[in-house]
Parts: structure tokens; sequence; C-alpha cells
């Protein structure tokens, strides 16, 4: 039966020797403009840098490592399919990744590049993931979850890992918010290696599905989630991230996506990053500063991943 219960320490540090020489451990550092701008210390955690330039590698090189099966089937708005499609490919492992019907162009692209067949279907996750499900009861391959799995939650928390040692004296990491695979990771990490610093999450106004829930104290699914953060908008957290967040997350920040964008912009033009953005609701939150004094002097940023579209980073430079 597959283990459901959530990792400890011990699982993130042995995703951490299964995931060296394939994810990197990312730099963080302090960002001079954005702390001047916000009046506190401000540090990026740039998981852009990573090879696919998305965190979700650590999370689906763990769980494949591990996985029996020749083919792997995943449902993706697009990063956790290319973190899927680029780990199995290196496992010789046969991957089919369902997309939205219109997903973001580079990273369809990046997805077949890797050698995955890509399947365009519906608009909403659960219709991708009721097709997925589908191909999975008809080949017998392997479903690789892009959040509510604890060897991705796992992979993910090694980023955690690479936080407590690179700041150990951080007052607080913010980070964005999608189906809480992320979130879940760093904070069983940190609460078990740097306890003192406080977890807050970050996710769209119009996809608020982690502060629903934590709010309502069970999972709440939300209807026609949307937001420009593509990678924010599951409609719903999973069991086991909610549980990982309603024990160790401090709070969720909602952003709008014109704070996204702005927040886009910031990072851009003074922090000369140029990530997608999903990465820029952290940043969102403390620029619209909404209820941010209790971060502390020093807040951590993780910067997801910076796999934005040509055409969005050109109106970006160009506004």
């Amino acid at each position: 039966m597959e283990r459901r219960e959530l990792p400890g320490i011990a699982d993130i540090e042995a995703a951490s020797k299964r995931i060296e020489g394939v994810a990197v451990r990312t730099p963080l550092v302090d960002s001079p403009a954005l702390s001047k701008r916000l009046g506190r210390e401000v540090y990026l955690k740039l998981e852009c840098f990573q090879p696919i330039r998305v965190f979700k590698i650590r999370g689906a090189y763990n769980k494949l490592a591990q996985v029996r099966e020749d083919s792997v089937v995943a449902v993706s708005s697009g990063n956790h399919g290319m973190a899927v499609a680029y780990s199995a490919r290196a496992f010789g492992k046969k991957c089919t990744v369902f997309l939205p019907e219109n997903p973001v162009k580079e990273k369809a692209d990046a997805i077949a590049e890797y050698g995955a067949e890509v399947v365009k279907f519906g608009k909403y996750h659960n219709e991708r993931e009721e097709k997925a499900m589908q191909l999975v009861r008809e080949t017998g391959a392997a479903l690789v979850h892009p959040f509510n799995d604890p060897d991705v939650i796992a992979g993910q928390g090694t980023c955690g890992l690479e936080i407590a040692s690179q700041l150990p004296e951080a007052d607080s990491v913010v980070v964005p918010v999608g189906g809480g695979g992320l979130i879940s990771g760093i904070s069983i990490a940190l609460r078990a290696k740097s306890p003192r610093t406080k977890i807050f999450g970050a996710e769209p106004a119009t996809a608020a599905k982690l502060s629903a829930s934590m709010s309502a104290g069970r999972v709440v699914s939300i209807e026609n989630p949307h937001s420009i953060a593509d990678g924010l908008i599951p409609p719903s957290v999973g069991d086991l991230t909610f549980r990982a967040c309603s024990e160790n997350v401090s709070g969720v920040f909602t952003v709008t996506d014109d704070e996204i964008l702005e927040a886009m912009k910031v990072m851009v033009r003074e922090a000369r990053i140029f990530p997608e953005p999903s990465a820029c609701a952290p940043l969102a939150a403390l620029l619209a500063g909404r209820d941010v004094d209790r971060l502390g002097k020093k807040v951590v940023l993780v910067v997801s991943g910076g796999n934005v579209s040509q055409k969005l980073l050109g109106q970006i430079l160009t506004s």
C-alpha cells in the first residue's frame, strides 16, 4: 500500500542524497535594492537557477528514483510536467504529461523536448486528473502527483534544508502556494532545523485555497481558480499538504494579479532576476504591505521558478 504519512526530516535528508548531482543547491542571496525598498533584510532563494529553472525537479526526481514502473503519468500546468519529463528521461522511463488546453508554450515545448508525450486536455486540473487516471488504469503506469505525495513533499523539503543551513537566523520564509508541496516540505525541514523561523504562504486571491482551508479547518476546493500565476491555481491543496501547513505554517497572504505583475517588474528592474509570475507572489505580499510586520527583519522569499513566457517578459520589460 502506498505510504500516506507526511515525510519527516529523515525522509528529507534521504531525498537530499538522492537528488544530489541532479538538482542543484541554489543560491540564497541578499537583495540590497529590495531591502531598502521594504525596510527589512530581504533574501532571495533562487530556485529559478535549477537545471529546468524551477524547484519542481527536487520532488519529481526524488519520486521517480523510487518508482518501479516503466512508465509515468503527470498532470500539470507546466512546471511539474517539465520536472517529471526531465526525470523520466534520466531514468529511461516513458512519460505522458497532461497539460491544459492552452498551456504556456515554452513549458509545453520543453516537456516535449525532454521526450514526454504531451496531451492537452481540459481547462481545469480536475479534468486532466480524471483523464490521467484513466490512462493509469489502462496501462499500469505510475501517477506522479504534483504535490500530494510524501516523496514529492520530501524532495521539495530539500529546499528548506538548504535555507536552514544558508541563513539559520532567518525570521521568516515566504513561499508561493499552488497545491502546497513546496511550502509543506520547506516547513517540515525548517521546523526540524530552524524552529525559530516562521513560514508563510503567498497565493493568488482568485485561487486562495490554502487560506480558505486553514480558515475552515479542512480542505476547501475553490470553484474556477484562475490567475496569471499559472503554477498557483490548483483548485485545492491535498490532504497531506493541508496537514503539514496546519501544523507548521504561521499564515497565508493573498495577492491580486496586478500585485503579482508589479512584483515581477520590481524583481526584474531592481533585483535583476527574471522570475515567472508564480515566483513573485511572496514579493507581491511584501510590496502590498498587508500585515507584514509579523515577518520580522530577516525575510527569505522563495523565487520558485523562472519559466516565464517570452511574451509576458517582453511586456514587463517594455511597460
